[in-house]
């Protein structure tokens, strides 16, 4: 119980951080409000939402089925928008250092979005449907980014927000088999593939992608429908809800980054090791090189190198490391901060990640976090913390 409870707490604190801007204001519902509490969901703020921490079965065990089998999360406090016109991906690539020209037609790519000092304003996944892009952003993040995308996109294509849309993600090993009981087609989709799909008589887009490194997709549905098809999904026995709790769980122990945590404005995509995410058509010897907010900043750092660096951190005893503790070496001297730690329950162990000097972020180095004033031994680990295993064909 101490390890669910180190869980929830962190979900409660994110929530809290998230919800800053939104405090006065009464908490959003997604469509399937309704459903949680009838399912006995334990709701609590997270980005202005009233949103599922956990299920009566409880953290662990909703980690562990989505790990095993396949688990149902509402993510539809998630931000959707489509990008219309012939010149959108050309528009996107200013605001982006990624290559969304050459995106192919039912494929999704994930993104950043820059400022000018080569911090992270958010991320975010993009995929091309053709006539049109689908960009899906971060709740706390959407009012932002929606406005960053209308304010420099509007005079080259249409930003056209999705307001009347869940989104659903149906997470794990048996999500294909389950999936393609309503449409086979799913089945033939591989890791980050996009499609239209009919489900329930009803047209979705559907990713084959997620945050929990298992295989699995994310669902776009009409608001209205998004009830119906939730419950069609929950009533195959290889499938469970589950919250927020696990969700965060899951995702740390993949090793993804939690914007506002892992990422934030005053660190660069080099610094927080996404250098894979920087696609080479925008790198300096690129065909499209620079031309995003912050370029100079990040094509220095990929040149030059970087101060610190996002790492994996395993601590070598059964105490948590929160957000927040300070890293020191073997001279008590600080060396960089945790900015995700909790317990991993497929590692029955804690994890974590965090900044620490370059210098020091080699795999197998040791270190401390400051937990409670006393120092708790810890070691950089290679990420992920459990194999990913998207489904690649």
């Amino acid at each position: 119980m101490q390890a669910q409870g180190t869980v929830f707490t962190n979900v409660l604190d994110k929530g809290k951080h998230m919800s800053d801007t939104h405090s006065d204001a009464p908490l959003l519902r997604t469509p399937l409000y309704d459903l949680h509490v009838s399912l006995g969901a334990k709701m609590v703020p997270f980005a202005g939402y009233a949103m599922p921490v956990q299920y009566p079965s409880g953290i662990i065990k909703e980690h562990t089925h989505t790990r095993t089998q396949a688990g149902l999360f509402d993510v539809s406090h998630m931000g959707q928008v489509f990008l219309v016109g012939p010149e959108a991906a050309a528009a996107l690539e200013t605001l982006v250092p990624v290559d969304i020209i050459d995106l192919p037609q039912g494929m999704q790519r994930y993104a950043l979005f820059t400022n000018d000092t080569g911090g992270v304003m958010d991320d975010l996944m993009v995929a091309n449907f053709g006539d049109r892009l689908f960009v899906v952003v971060n709740a706390a993040c959407k009012a932002q980014d929606i406005a960053h995308m209308q304010k420099h996109l509007s005079g080259r294509c249409k930003v056209e927000v999705l307001d009347d849309r869940a989104l659903l993600a149906l997470q794990g090993p048996a999500a294909a088999t389950v999936l393609a009981r309503l449409a086979p087609e799913v089945a033939r989709m591989v890791f980050m593939n996009s499609l239209t799909v009919n489900l329930l008589g009803v047209s979705c887009y559907v990713s084959r992608s997620g945050y929990t490194g298992e295989d699995g997709y994310e669902i776009s549905v009409p608001a209205d429908k998004a009830e119906a098809l939730a419950r069609e999904l929950l009533s195959h026995p290889e499938v469970a809800p589950i919250g927020l709790g696990a969700r965060d769980s899951l995702r740390l122990e993949a090793g993804l980054c939690l914007y506002g945590h892992d990422l934030d404005v005053n660190t660069s995509p080099v610094e927080s090791s996404l250098l894979w995410a920087l696609s080479k058509p925008r790198r300096a010897d690129g065909a499209r090189a620079g031309g995003y907010p912050g370029a100079d900043v990040i094509l220095g750092h990929i040149a030059n190198g970087v101060s610190r660096k996002r790492v994996g951190l395993r601590p070598n005893a059964r105490v948590p490391v929160r957000e927040g503790a300070e890293i020191i070496d073997a001279d008590g001297r600080k060396v960089g901060v945790v900015t995700s730690g909790g317990f991993g329950p497929t590692l029955e162990a804690p994890v974590a990640m965090g900044y620490v000097e370059t210098a020091l972020a080699k795999v197998g180095t040791p270190l401390s976090a400051m937990v409670r004033g006393k120092p708790v031994p810890i070691e950089v680990a290679s990420t992920p913390f459990v194999p990913q295993r998207y489904y690649r064909g």
